[in-house]
């Protein structure tokens, strides 16, 4: 079987390497020569992920298409479905999401909480609704946007003109703030066979609005743990196609649990299920895509924690310390080969997995402190 995948970056890699221990060929899309993906065993067609032409021309090689990233042409997604290729998960379900305020307006249809939300159409909307719902609030993009980018925390009258300057009064909306004690994740899965799976709550812990660490199980209640993956099970019953999807929650001071984003792929809060579950969530994924039953999303252990690594400067990335972190007990380093780092950008990822959370997350720390990239 040839498993087509818009998008060649981490993400593509990861799925790349469990598809090759599957024995299916992998061919990829991505505007980088030599991507990610490529270097693990992927064929490659260079070219835009928004290239109707591209898409085509890949989706013809393939037996089954799936992507790694939500900005993408769902229209030409869409048309390849209709005419009888494979497409997981849903371009319908993609084509909701990529849009953040349809998402939260679907959401909203069917009663699952999230933080309050408002339409915005001009800087006057702005202005009005700040008087209504007071500050901050965020302004957000409701395209594009990742680790951050697209929002603009809005604390007082005088930032509303700089965060127009900074994302534009075209295609935007309002969240309100909403106090959280912690961030949390589940990874859910749908099989062909309509059954869901839902992997451990994780905690997810963000530094300048970037994922920096997992841990898990997440540290909060047995009862809220549940509650939370009743609520991705929830979400996912709305939406449509096979695969595995990344469901973002807050959960507010109040130990209620809000949907903050979700993602209609695998995702970087699910990396630690590579070494801490009996079935990883790229392993999942393809298992859900091509038709398979799902196995068990178990942990085998008891406390993982994932760090990743990030770029702190500009230049060719050479990455330095690992054989020492590799003789820490259950570490495990995964690089992303990218060729270029620079500030924030994420060049790969270490998992600890052990008895204890707290130890976890100390050998965590040490072991990110000894690597640089």
């Amino acid at each position: 079987m040839k498993i087509g995948i818009v998008g060649g970056g981490q993400l593509g890699r990861m799925v790349t390497q469990e598809a090759i221990k599957m024995n299916y060929n992998v061919i990829v899309l991505d505007p980088t020569p030599d991507c990610p993906a490529k270097k693990a065993g992927a064929k490659q067609i260079v070219g835009s992920l928004t290239d109707s032409e591209k898409i085509h021309k890949l989706a013809k090689q393939v037996d089954v298409l799936t992507f790694e990233i939500e900005h993408i042409d769902t229209k030409t997604l869409k048309a390849l479905e209709a005419e009888g290729g494979i497409v997981h998960p849903s371009p319908h379900s993609l084509e909701i999401i990529k849009d953040k305020l349809t998402q939260k307006k679907s959401l909203q249809k069917y009663d699952i909480p999230t933080a309050p939300f408002h339409e915005v159409k001009n800087e006057q909307d702005i202005h009005d609704l700040s008087k209504k719902i007071g500050f901050p609030f965020l302004l957000k993009s409701r395209y594009g946007g990742y680790d951050g980018r697209g929002n603009f925390f809005v604390s007082k009258p005088e930032d509303i003109p700089e965060a127009i300057k900074t994302l534009g009064i075209d295609k935007v909306y309002i969240e309100e703030y909403v106090p959280f004690q912690k961030e949390l994740a589940v990874m859910v899965a749908r099989g062909s066979d309509g059954m869901i799976h839902s992997y451990p709550v994780v905690e997810t812990i963000h530094k300048d609005n970037i994922l920096h660490f997992t841990l898990t199980p997440a540290p909060i209640e047995s009862s809220i743990q549940e509650n939370a993956r009743n609520l991705a099970r929830s979400v996912m019953k709305h939406l449509g196609g096979y695969g595995v999807f990344g469901i973002e929650m807050f959960l507010t001071k109040d130990n209620k649990i809000l949907i903050n984003e979700i993602a209609p792929r695998v995702h970087n809060s699910g990396h630690y299920t590579i070494d801490a579950c009996h079935t990883s969530q790229f392993k999942q994924h393809l298992l859900a895509i091509t038709g398979q039953p799902l196995q068990t999303p178990a942990m085998k252990v008891k406390a993982a924690v994932m760090v990743n690594i990030l770029g702190d400067r500009i230049g060719r990335a050479n990455p330095v310390g690992l054989s020492k972190v590799k003789k820490l007990p259950g570490i495990t380093v995964h690089i992303y080969g990218k060729l270029q780092t620079k500030p924030q950008r994420k060049m790969g990822h270490i998992t600890v997995v052990g008895e204890r959370l707290e130890e976890c997350l100390r050998l965590a720390k040490k072991a990110r402190e000894m690597v640089t990239i």
